[in-house]
């Protein structure tokens, strides 16, 4: 009888260790926090709206941010993003057009997919703001605009591939629902809601 007790101990203590051991594997490579760098595209569907045809040119950047982890799950984010030069085009009766660079600020909420210990895909919702900031190059803007914020629903998603333990390569989409832009002039407000789709591939760095 004390052999078979030794027996199933000896089992037990050994499902214990292995089961820890896989656990162990499983642990992420990082505790808590990560900074990323991606490179972005900056595409903007076009709108009508109150007689106003809109349309903006095709660009691109950098976004750079800072995420938290709560647990393998849930975490919660801040970005800020620079996009170059955009080409506000308006039509109404007439060409207009307004070259601005585009600065956003965001923050969200992030669930993650623990699927593998290198492969995690994740799924994220927030808001912020995009700042529409006129460069003022001669011939390229209105007479009168104006820097300008607009708030905006963001939501998107990603996955994370690990290339080394506190390294790994991100590949996201983000896309941005907001009021498009009249650079506070009456004449070019069209009261129309705007889309944008932000592709980014980059690199994460996890502390």
């Amino acid at each position: 009888m004390a052999t078979k007790r030794v027996t199933v101990l000896t089992v037990l203590t050994g499902l214990l260790l292995f089961g820890s051991a896989a656990f162990a594997q499983e642990e992420p490579a990082w505790k808590h926090g990560e900074v990323s760098v991606q490179g972005t595209g900056f595409f903007t569907k076009d709108s009508n709206g109150n007689g106003i045809s809109q349309h903006a040119t095709d660009t691109g950047g950098v976004l750079v941010g800072y995420r938290y982890h709560f647990n393998n799950w849930i975490a919660a984010e801040a970005n800020y993003g620079y996009d170059r030069n955009t080409q506000q085009n308006f039509t109404s009766g007439g060409p207009f057009n307004v070259q601005a660079n585009v600065h956003q600020a965001a923050a969200a909420f992030v669930v993650t997919l623990p699927v593998t210990y290198r492969l995690n895909p994740y799924v994220l919702a927030g808001g912020g703001a995009l700042v529409f900031d006129p460069t003022g190059n001669a011939g390229q803007s209105v007479p009168g605009a104006l820097r300008q914020a607009k708030g905006a629903f963001v939501y998107g998603g990603g996955v994370d591939f690990t290339v080394v333990r506190h390294v790994a390569l991100r590949a996201e989409y983000r896309g941005f629902v907001y009021n498009r832009p009249d650079f506070q002039l009456a004449a070019l407000d069209s009261n129309v809601t705007a889309h944008t789709a932000q592709p980014s591939a980059g690199l994460v760095f996890r502390f």
